[in-house]
């Protein structure tokens, strides 16, 4: 299949999912079970449509490598059990390990306390011609940390810094932030893959019934079911104030795994799609270059 179609086919998967004015977003309206267009019986060939998507992605990560000038930052947000790690893992197999790298952010370490709550995610922002993937990240700071406000008191801030609108100042240095990279060249797709709380609790009692799961079970997992309506509260008023054109969110439905998979792959595909790249053109010198380069080793047999 040609390229150009699968970005196309990648784009139409894609943009129902996309957010990019939050003023017009409520959580309640996406249902953590959609399929889209595509029906239970469509597995097999979504199965086979994610291999399509890898193989184009690929494709992409090597010229947006050769060409060198965008960045590429994949931010994955979501409720324990949804199933980021297997959607990183699924979606970014066949890209080269050299121009991709996972960071997973777990809370902040005394060094990083000392430095304010963006600087340990800048610091693993992509160079240009590599994709960047933050299995969490920053947006923890109005998350995990609105719904346990006592995080804050941990945080080093001065008493001033803690103000009741807090949270709004938050999301606007985050969205200013994320501004600030995308002038300089950096690709942001934000997904929230958005599992409901039943599929989570199968989801929980699978690892604990599959000897081979045990080790993925935490307990911690259990005890944030209690805020789960805090957590959904806290993912829409993010979403809302920081989805943007520059700074997509895809908020991916993740009851089925197989339909999230798929869509995360045609999300990168479209937006990677989009950015025109191409491998560097060889100027006349170089290709004198290469011209005697090709001879001389026609010489030395």
């Amino acid at each position: 299949m040609k390229t150009s179609r699968v970005i196309r086919r990648a784009a139409e998967l894609a943009t129902p999912h996309r957010v990019t004015d939050g003023q017009k977003f409520h959580l309640k309206d996406v249902d953590p079970g959609d399929t889209g267009t595509l029906k239970s019986q469509d597995k097999p060939r979504a199965k086979e449509a994610l291999q399509i998507g890898v193989d184009v992605l690929a494709e992409l990560q090597d010229m947006l490598y050769a060409q060198d000038r965008w960045a590429v930052l994949l931010i994955f947000q979501a409720m324990d059990a949804a199933g980021k790690d297997g959607a990183i893992k699924h979606v970014m197999s066949g890209v080269n390990p050299q121009g991709c790298e996972v960071y997973s952010f777990k809370g902040p370490g005394p060094n990083e306390l000392d430095h304010d709550y963006l600087w340990r995610t800048h610091l693993r922002v992509p160079e240009r011609g590599r994709i960047g993937i933050f299995n969490r990240s920053y947006y923890e700071e109005v998350l995990v940390v609105r719904v346990h406000p006592e995080i804050l008191q941990q945080q080093k801030l001065p008493p001033g810094c803690i103000a009741k609108d807090i949270w709004d100042d938050r999301c606007r240095d985050i969205r200013n932030f994320e501004r600030y990279l995308a002038h300089n060249g950096v690709v942001i797709c934000k997904f929230f893959l958005h599992v409901s709380r039943n599929e989570q609790k199968r989801r929980f009692l699978e690892r604990l019934e599959q000897p081979a799961k045990n080790w993925k079970f935490s307990p911690n997992d259990v005890r944030e079911r209690p805020y789960w309506k805090e957590y959904m509260r806290a993912y829409e008023e993010a979403i809302r104030a920081t989805a943007a054109e520059h700074a997509p969110w895809y908020v991916v439905p993740a009851d089925n795994k197989w339909y999230t998979r798929v869509v995360v792959a045609a999300a990168i595909t479209d937006r990677l799609g989009s950015l025109g790249l191409h491998y560097p053109k060889v100027n006349k010198a170089k290709k004198r270059d290469l011209a005697a380069a090709r001879r001389a080793l026609l010489r030395a047999g």
